[in-house]
């Protein structure tokens, strides 16, 4: 079956300067397939510059990869046809990481929500726009009477966000693209919007591409997780394997920085700092400047993917004893069914 949406070989390079053209390598030779037979939602995860928004950008089509493919239904986005983009448009949805510049100040609610009602002819009436507007915010709990005739400055942050999802759910996508969607909002609020985007996939077969910095939202609300470095996959696999017992030194790193609620847990446990003078790394491997455990060949060049398990992989040469993984996109560590995480 051709997958929904395809990220194949992608690389993204932006350039900057007018004199002396330095260029940024985003994204670096990624490969991912999302199917909307069985909804999951996949987690891609890092620091800052990792290269998380870029991927994000690249599935929903708004900027263009440098080499490499991104496939709707096996044809790739920058050549579909009107009927065929308008498609995708509706099947690959996004929920962004500002809830406020959503929306237009002077416009009331109602507007954000009849426009793609409009756009995709869903109804036939006002009074069957009316009941699908209420049903989707019902549906990311929210009141309708209390949401629909209001403008957006009479709206808290966590009631424009759920209001961003049901716009989402009106279409009823195949996919969402969720770009740090919590990140602005209440700690009090993030559970809410994250059981919205569980919803999302338990009862309307969403899948949910969630792109995030916080590994503990991604830990209790995805199935499986990527873990980006400076563009490149350090580690990838069902994410509560890869959350309890990681095994990139990089991943160790992010895990060692998430604050358990546990007093007698000492964080820094791993002592990973960078190297001064070799942040900007060409061939070998571009986290061996932090990495305890660096080796002359990680200077040297690029360590592939290792499949240390059938769900299970990290680009690290500590691992060299593995098999790679050749030829297969990360998606097919995703298709184990014991993998399924029920947090």
């Amino acid at each position: 079956m051709t997958p929904l949406l395809e990220l194949r070989n992608v690389t993204k390079i932006y350039k900057h300067g007018l004199i002396s053209r330095r260029q940024t390598v985003a994204l670096d030779n990624v490969s991912l397939t999302i199917d909307d037979a069985t909804p999951s939602i996949i987690t891609v995860a890092g620091e800052s510059g990792s290269g998380k928004t870029t991927m994000s950008l690249l599935a929903l089509g708004f900027i263009e990869p440098t080499f490499g493919e991104v496939l709707y239904r096996g044809r790739n986005i920058s050549k579909l046809r009107k009927a065929e983009y308008m498609q995708f448009r509706r099947d690959v949805q996004a929920v962004f990481q500002d809830p406020f510049a959503v929306f237009n100040p002077f416009y009331k609610v109602d507007h954000l929500l009849t426009v793609p009602i409009s756009k995709f002819k869903l109804a036939r009436s006002r009074a069957e726009a009316r009941q699908m507007m209420e049903e989707a915010l019902s549906a990311v709990g929210l009141r309708p009477e209390e949401i629909l005739g209001r403008y957006p400055h009479q709206l808290s942050g966590g009631q424009r966000q759920r209001i961003s999802v049901a716009r989402a759910l009106l279409l009823r996508p195949k996919l969402l693209v969720a770009d740090e969607p919590v990140s602005m909002v209440d700690a009090s609020l993030r559970a809410t919007i994250l059981e919205s985007l569980q919803k999302l996939k338990r009862d309307y077969g969403v899948s949910i591409l969630y792109i995030t910095h916080d590994l503990t939202t991604a830990y209790h609300i995805s199935d499986y997780i990527l873990i980006l470095y400076r563009g490149s996959v350090m580690e990838a696999g069902d994410v509560d394997t890869v959350i309890s017992n990681p095994k990139h030194p990089y991943t160790q790193l992010l895990i060692d920085s998430i604050p358990w609620p546990d007093i007698d847990m000492q964080w820094g446990a791993h002592n990973i700092q960078a190297r001064e003078g070799e942040d900007d790394v060409t061939e070998g491997c571009c986290f061996a400047s932090r990495c305890p455990f660096v080796m002359d060949r990680c200077r040297a060049s690029r360590p592939p993917l290792f499949k240390l398990a059938p769900t299970r992989v990290a680009a690290c040469f500590l691992f060299e004893e593995h098999p790679r993984l050749e030829n297969e996109p990360l998606s097919s560590l995703f298709k184990q069914p014991e993998a399924t995480h029920t947090s």
